[in-house]
């Protein structure tokens, strides 16, 4: 077909590439192309899948020779604690992957990152533009590749003026089936907190980032874009939403237990539950021209609903029983009516 768009979907036997490229082959004139070093467990109707590295050598061929429009790198390992053959996979892998690009000519690419890159920081402005300098924790080694990451897209947007990369620096996700730093801390029957600290939280539903993701491929936006809803939350009302006991400790001893025990002991550096982290959506709003659906308070309600009704009936049965989610779709549904009206 002579307008079929080829799309390479890389880490795609991973939670967000199976979901990405599920997503974009719900498109009309699209073809995509798979990349991971594991055979996917869940099967994507239509995907083509290859097995391989994306450090592989032979990338810049298989990019020629399947005529490649635009790459989608997913292929990323949230370790907490940072280990030589994480960042050999997530940072060098993105380095290998962008060479590639590069040497094929390929004109289209997005990456997907966080706002936990810029920090969280007493002398943070209250809200964190694009261009601010990334100042994230290097202790943690998630955080510690995305910067390295992003330092390296920048490198390829300077050398390659011709091609448009687009990076999402993403609030704190959550999802009932998403493995994220926030989830797991709001999965915890206890939440630990530092006491005399609520410092506001951007969270965007997993399904706000899919949709963000398919948007950035399906246009051309160079640069990087914060994307979160625009209305922060406070932490303690994000627990509560979760239906979680705050577990106020001061923060020294914190600090101390967390420097004994290592980033094991915390899903996300202690900084986040201290000081401000937000990211200024003016840009998401302007030029990306993306909108989140879900509320952060939708997002928590449903993650806590499921979790409840998982214990009662399972897995199962989860969706179909959650009565605050069809609540929120149906608000959800008025609000893009009213956008569209």
């Amino acid at each position: 077909m002579a307008d079929e768009r080829i799309i390479l979907v890389t880490g795609v036997a991973g939670f967000w590439g199976n979901r990405a490229a599920a997503r974009l082959l719900e498109q009309e004139n699209v073809r995509v192309i798979g990349i991971d070093s594991q055979v996917p467990e869940t099967n994507v109707v239509g995907l083509d899948f290859i097995q391989a590295d994306v450090r592989n050598p032979l990338l810049v061929e298989l990019l020629r020779e399947e005529a490649i429009e635009t790459v989608l790198h997913l292929q990323f390992r949230e370790s907490t604690a940072p280990t030589e053959n994480v960042f050999e996979q997530n940072v060098m892998g993105v380095s290998k992957l962008l060479g590639a690009c590069a040497q094929a000519e390929i004109k289209h690419i997005v990456l997907k990152s966080s706002l936990m890159v810029y920090g969280a920081r007493p002398d943070n402005p209250m809200f964190l533009r694009e261009d601010h300098p990334l100042n994230g924790p290097k202790k943690y080694g998630y955080i510690r590749d995305w910067i390295e990451c992003e330092k390296y897209a920048q490198e390829f947007r300077e050398q390659n003026p011709g091609a448009t990369l687009t990076g999402l620096r993403f609030g704190h996700v959550v999802g009932p089936q998403v493995d994220s730093p926030m989830t797991r801390f709001l999965r915890e029957e206890e939440a630990v907190t530092l006491l005399g600290f609520d410092p506001m939280l951007q969270i965007i539903h997993s399904e706000d980032v899919l949709s963000a993701l398919v948007h950035a491929v399906n246009g051309e936006y160079p640069g990087a874009y914060n994307v979160a809803p625009e209305k922060g939350m406070p932490l303690w009302k994000t627990l509560g939403l979760a239906g979680k006991i705050p577990l106020p400790v001061l923060h020294p001893l914190a600090y101390w237990s967390v420097s004994l025990g290592g980033p094991r002991l915390a899903p996300m550096p202690l900084d986040y539950l201290r000081y401000p982290c937000l990211g200024d959506m003016q840009k998401m709003r302007e030029e990306l021209q993306f909108t989140p659906q879900y509320t952060p308070e939708e997002t928590v309600r449903e993650l806590a609903s499921q979790q409840r009704i998982r214990k009662l009936f399972g897995k199962k049965n989860a969706q179909a029983l959650d009565e605050d989610r069809l609540r929120d779709t149906i608000q959800r549904r008025k609000r893009a009516r009213a956008r569209r009206a």
